[in-house]
């Protein structure tokens, strides 16, 4: 595997070191995935837009961790899993949930497990969802908007997955207590 390289603001490209900055800012220490992006600006800086654009989401945290983590999961990423174990627990998601998304079980709640299920198909099928499939996620309760933010949180998860698959980002120390492994289905 290519080493790619864990940049600090000192070593970043000039148009990345406000943005390491930034990060310093928000996370109180440079994540390593934002270390790894710095390499490529734009790739940071769309990262780190998609990421405060999906905050702002109309969905709660709850729902936020489902489609986060069942992204991560499906995309087999040691670093985002055990990443939003630890934003779950600061976000205080119920640790059920957390568990189950990472186990790939279903999860209690009918509207949160509709939620998992449609994300999954999303993924899995590239956005070629039915109809059938699509009125089951607005029976749970959903809206047209969720299911276009879907969207909107699978492009940062791609950003940030296919980027740690690269470089077999280090999980930061914070989050090492939460490390996973996809098991075999």
């Amino acid at each position: 595997m290519t080493e790619l390289t864990l940049h600090t603001p000192q070593t970043a490209p000039e148009e990345s070191q406000l943005l390491l900055g930034a990060s310093q800012k928000a996370f109180g220490m440079i994540p390593n995935l934002h270390a790894v992006m710095a390499e490529a600006p734009g790739l940071l800086e769309g990262y780190q837009k998609l990421h405060e654009l999906f905050l702002a989401s109309s969905f709660d945290d709850e729902e936020k961790t489902v489609v986060w983590q069942t992204i991560n999961v499906e995309h087999a990423c040691h670093y985002c899993v055990p990443a939003h174990t630890g934003i779950a627990h600061s976000m205080k998601v119920d640790a059920a949930i957390t568990e189950a998304l990472r186990n790939e079980t279903p999860l209690a709640e009918p509207r949160l497990e509709a939620l998992r299920e449609f994300t999954l198909v999303m993924v899995r099928n590239r956005g070629n969802v039915s109809d059938d499939e699509v009125q089951a996620f607005f029976d749970a309760g959903y809206t047209q908007r969720q299911l276009l933010e879907i969207v909107l949180g699978l492009a940062q998860k791609v950003m940030s997955n296919y980027t740690n698959h690269l470089a077999e980002t280090p999980v930061d120390e914070p989050f090492a207590k939460f490390a996973w492994t996809k098991s075999a289905s």
